[in-house]
Parts: structure tokens; C-alpha cells; sequence
């Protein structure tokens, strides 16, 4: 009787042997992935720094070089000829911060921030509302707010100096109107010369807020606008549910820009009041007062040190800005998720 032969059989593997259950079979668990080599990342490495590198080179050369250089000469007592050689430590620093004149400069720009995001960011937000809706002149409107914003700032200064003198134009336009006793002193008196700074200075930028909130507005789809429309929400509930919310990250960039041209104005004021009379008027800034005790007064080794705390300053605004407010709207861009 012939015996059956004993055969040897393999196995199946499990991702041959389909579930009980009749679900798909179970796939074969993936082998680690094998990272490129150093060779195969020279390309990159080289063409990134092709793209980059004049850019960095500039930013050294234009940023970085010009603060290491400030730096290095608020050390020394110079006056901007020669070599300098009296060094004095940090006893420029020291006397910026202990003078009474750079304590108020430094209070005028505070206010100058507060200012200009309570007077310029709502009337902005309103105006760029209003403007958002369909009517008639919308471009005409939309190009007369724009227009301040590119006049040149030496041509504002100089024609709103002539006009807001003591018998300048605006007070015999009051006069003439019977209003005489509205006229007053708008550029020497200090109790209201920095008011009329911020007028100046809400007339001149407004027109760059109410076009970039304009723009935010326009990257609002139109469906939500409708869709509240058709569950009764009036014009202003729905700016107030939808555009304002999806306007934020718009409003908090205007906001530091805002904040940092308001540490770093000096054109305007240094036009319209001058050196010495802006101290007396209290529309001094920190960059008037490193003009006024720097530049001018040949002592360019105190005037570099006055730029390195305005330095300084700017940046520990923008880190703590940043860090605090802007970190809404960088998390969900700057991700370090690997790519499978």
C-alpha cells in the first residue's frame, strides 16, 4: 500500500491571511525610511544659498554692521573726526537715561502710540466698512483718503507749518468766519501742540490703514455676508459677527506697524517744529532728541548711543508684540511637521 508523502508547507504570511471579520487584509508594516545622504543634500544646501545670500549680505551690511558700529562708538565720547579713543563706558548711556529731555521724549512717543491706535485704527475700521459696500464714487472716495498717505512728508510739513501759524491760514479762516475765538497758537502751545501732531498725523497715515483693512475685507468670502443676510442679521451685526473677527489678523499687523513708526517718527515733527522748538512745544520724540544732542551738537558718540537704545526699544516691543499677539497668526504658519 503505498504511504503518503509528508510535504513541508510554509506559513502564510500575515499580509496574505485576510481577517475573519472579511475586512481587507492587513499591509506589511512599512520599513523605516532611510534619510538622503549628505551628498544628495549639497543642491539644496547651494541653491538655497544662491537665493539667499545676497539678500543676508545686504542685511548685514545695511542692519546689522550699522547697529554693531553704533554700538561699538556709543563707547566713546567723538566728535565724528579721527579715530575714536575717549573711552567713557557706559556713561553715555547712563546720561541718556537719567535726562529729564530724553525721559520726555520718550513719554511723547508713548503717547504718540496710544494715540494713533485709539484715533487712526476705529475711524479706519469704520471708514474701510463703509467703503466696502457698493456705491457711487467709491473709487474717487477710496482714492481722496489714499492721497495724504502719498504726499511727501517734507511737502506736509512745510505747507501745514505755513498754515497752522499764529496768523496762518486756518486762523484767519476763523476769523473770517466769525470763529476768532477758536484761533489759536496750534504749533507753540504745549498743552495743544501734540494734539495737533496727532491730527497731523491721523490725516497723513489713515489712508494706508483704510486701504489695508480694504484689502482684508476683500479676502472675506462673499457667501458668509450672504448667508447671514438671509437669517435677518442687519448691515452692522454682520460687520460685527463676521468682517470684524476675519479682519483681525489685518488689524493686528496695521497695529505693528503703527506702533513701530510711532517709535521711529521723526520727519514730520522735526519739519513743522524744528530741533529746539519741539522740545519747547512737548512734540519731541527720541529721534529729535538724538538729532538735537547728537548731529547737531557734534557730540556723534552720545548721538550713536541714543540710537542703540532706540534700537533697543523698537525691538523689545516687536519681541513682546510678537510674541504675545502675533503668535495667533504665526502657529498655523510655521509648522515643523514631517512630510511622510
Amino acid at each position: 500500500m503505498p504511504t503518503r508523502a509528508n510535504t513541508l508547507t510554509t506559513p502564510p504570511s500575515s499580509a496574505e491571511v485576510a481577517p475573519q471579520d472579511g475586512g481587507a487584509p492587513t499591509p506589511p508594516p512599512s520599513s523605516p525610511r532611510r534619510r538622503p545622504r549628505a551628498s544628495s543634500r549639497w543642491p539644496a544646501r547651494l541653491e538655497i544659498a544662491l537665493l539667499v545670500g545676497p539678500a543676508a549680505l545686504f542685511f548685514v551690511g545695511f542692519v546689522i554692521f550699522p547697529v554693531a558700529m553704533a554700538a561699538y562708538y556709543g563707547f566713546f565720547r567723538w566728535s565724528g573726526y579721527g579715530p575714536a579713543t575717549d573711552f567713557v563706558g557706559l556713561q553715555n548711556y547712563v546720561v541718556i537715561l537719567t535726562d529729564p529731555q530724553f525721559q520726555e521724549a520718550l513719554g511723547h512717543n508713548a503717547f504718540i502710540v496710544v494715540a494713533s491706535l485709539v484715533l487712526q485704527g476705529p475711524a479706519a475700521i469704520l471708514l474701510a466698512l463703509l467703503l466696502n459696500r457698493r456705491m457711487r464714487g467709491q473709487s474717487l472716495i477710496r482714492v481722496l483718503i489714499f492721497v495724504p498717505y502719498v504726499i511727501s512728508e517734507v511737502v506736509v510739513g512745510t505747507g501745514l507749518s505755513l498754515m497752522l501759524q499764529t496768523q496762518g491760514a486756518l486762523n484767519g479762516m476763523l476769523e473770517s468766519l466769525g470763529l476768532g475765538t477758536l484761533a489759536q497758537d496750534w504749533l507753540a502751545d504745549p498743552d495743544i501742540a501734540i494734539w495737533t501732531l496727532m491730527a497731523i498725523l491721523t490725516w497723513k497715515y489713515i489712508g494706508f490703514a483704510v486701504i489695508l483693512f480694504l484689502a482684508g475685507l476683500q479676502g472675506i468670502p462673499e457667501e458668509l455676508y450672504e448667508a447671514a443676510a438671509l437669517d435677518g442679521a442687519s448691515f452692522w451685526q454682520i460687520q460685527r459677527r463676521i468682517a470684524l473677527p476675519l479682519l483681525a489678523p489685518t488689524l493686528r499687523i496695521w497695529a505693528f506697524l503703527s506702533i513701530i513708526g510711532a517709535l521711529q517718527l521723526f520727519d514730520l515733527v522735526y519739519i513743522i517744529w524744528g530741533q529746539y522748538i519741539a522740545s519747547t512745544a512737548g512734540t519731541s520724540t527720541m529721534v529729535t532728541y538724538m538729532v538735537a544732542n547728537g548731529r547737531n551738537a557734534g557730540a556723534f558718540g552720545y548721538g550713536n548711543a541714543v540710537a542703540v537704545v532706540l534700537f533697543l526699544i523698537s525691538l523689545v516691543v516687536a519681541l513682546i508684540y510678537q510674541r504675545y499677539v502675533l503668535r495667533r497668526d504665526t502657529d498655523g504658519a510655521l509648522t515643523d511637521r514631517p512630510t511622510r
